[in-house]
């Protein structure tokens, strides 16, 4: 008696596990409906890449003010637009940070594209890297 209810204990953990395991998207982010990216392409004000260390992000506040980080310095500043966003007097730190690309501070200019991405440009209109959306303020 004693095995059976071991074996079927650890039956039970297994499809449990299992099931937990076959339930996750595998990137730990859901992708946006078609109606969740047309309202992002109207209103961009959010997070934009990640906060994760060393990692490049922006934060769009309604209020037209623009906060984020190259992954090492800070970056503060004024934007506006909806589908084609411009950057305005984009202040930033200038720590200098081993491995890490300053790309972002550069940005003058930015442009929303359909699956929440992010197309930053520099002055000249040539491309600097790209954000994903990373969600709403708070």
């Amino acid at each position: 008696m004693k095995r059976f209810f071991l074996s079927s204990a650890a039956v039970a953990l297994a499809c449990g596990v299992a099931a937990c395991a076959s339930t996750g998207s595998g990137s730990g982010a859901s992708q946006p409906t078609e109606s969740e990216t047309s309202v992002i392409l109207q209103d961009p004000a959010g997070l934009w890449g990640s906060k994760e260390q060393g990692q490049p992000w922006l934060e769009l506040s309604a209020d037209g003010k623009v906060a984020g980080s190259d992954g090492c310095n800070r970056i503060n500043g004024t934007w506006s637009g909806s589908e084609e966003l411009e950057f305005g007097a984009l202040a930033s730190t200038k720590m200098y940070c081993e491995g890490v690309d300053d790309w972002l501070s550069r940005a003058a200019t930015a442009k929303l594209e359909e699956g929440n991405k992010m197309l930053v440009l520099d002055a000249n209109g040539e491309e600097l890297g790209t954000l994903a959306y990373g969600g709403s303020n708070s």
